[in-house]
């Protein structure tokens, strides 16, 4: 070292340390800027280094469905099978949840909020989701007791499950006794559940309870239905904390509002291909812009390119 330079070359990184710091960044910032730094960075950036861990639900909120489904089948192809976690708003069918399905071996912690797969996918692939330990299928309205309980025989090392749901819905919604009860009857690990706003009664949570011997949170607020005798819960569940179902909000009383925690998006200007637009331009993409802000995110520890970058 002469002169006080430091002679280490970033450029000289290992490319799972290149990952590690690249995840720091943003999805737009890796992708687009990143590459073009150097050949070395070019290529942890294309490899499976960076995405082994992949968070696209800010993105995924503002996205046209079309653009979430290239982007998310991009991400997990370069992947490379050693993904280990997913985060993305609004799957848009059933075939991409079947591709992320084969490529999900080695995958623990899936967070598909606002999807729309339906029961039948979700009893055809869950056996390849058995590795995953925490599951959000919150808002994802066409999967029912069959989808819950195809998961629960298939994911036997889960421990944490949530499943809220809208309070704008609450009126229209089908009962969910059965989703309740197919929770109770094959998800014996979990820890942690949240089923906020969710058209079940106390019998169903009473079941859970007393099936899911580990259970040490229970998140049931907005269940209007669901009637808890204090005193049974001290005596019966000792270990699980019950939070609901009554809340002091601007739900209590089947009211809706804004109850979003998520009000910070990206702010991107422009990419040629489209898939950082955050205009509105389409019309019939209004209310299911509007949907998606309304998610109840109550808990969330738990070679060289072209020059596109895989981008079409």
């Amino acid at each position: 070292m002469e002169g006080g330079v430091d002679p280490r070359n970033w450029a000289d990184l290992l490319p799972d340390a290149l990952g590690l710091i690249f995840s720091n960044l943003s999805l737009q910032e890796t992708l687009t800027i990143v590459p073009r730094v150097c050949k070395s960075w070019n290529h942890a950036v294309l490899g499976p280094y960076c995405w082994q861990n992949i968070n696209i639900l800010d993105w995924s909120y503002r996205s046209n469905p079309d653009h979430i489904d290239h982007m998310l089948r991009l991400l997990v192809t370069r992947s490379g099978g050693a993904l280990r976690e997913i985060t993305v708003s609004g799957i848009l069918n059933d075939l991409t949840f079947a591709f992320l399905a084969d490529r999900a071996r080695s995958l623990q912690i899936l967070q598909i909020p606002r999807c729309n797969i339906s029961d039948s996918i979700v009893e055809q692939v869950s056996v390849k989701f058995s590795a995953v330990t925490f599951m959000d299928l919150s808002y994802c309205c066409k999967i029912g007791a069959r989808g819950l309980s195809a998961i629960g025989k298939s994911c036997k090392s889960l421990v944490g499950f949530r499943r809220n749901m809208h309070p704008i819905d609450l009126k229209e919604r089908r009962p969910q006794a059965e989703e309740a009860v197919a929770i109770a009857a094959t998800m014996p690990k979990l820890k942690h559940l949240e089923m906020a706003y969710n058209c079940i009664d106390t019998e169903s949570v009473v079941e859970i309870i007393e099936s899911c011997n580990e259970l040490e949170f229970l998140d049931v607020r907005g269940c209007w239905d669901v009637k808890l005798d204090q005193d049974w819960l001290e005596k019966r569940a000792l270990t699980v904390k019950v939070l609901g179902p009554h809340v002091v909000d601007q739900f209590e009383g089947h009211s809706c509002s804004d109850y979003s925690d998520t009000d910070s998006f990206y702010d991107y200007e422009s990419l040629d291909d489209g898939l950082w637009d955050d205009d509105d331009d389409d019309d019939d993409d209004g209310e299911d812009r509007v949907g998606g802000r309304l998610e109840l995110r109550f808990y969330q520890e738990f070679g060289e390119s072209n020059g596109n970058n895989g981008w079409v």
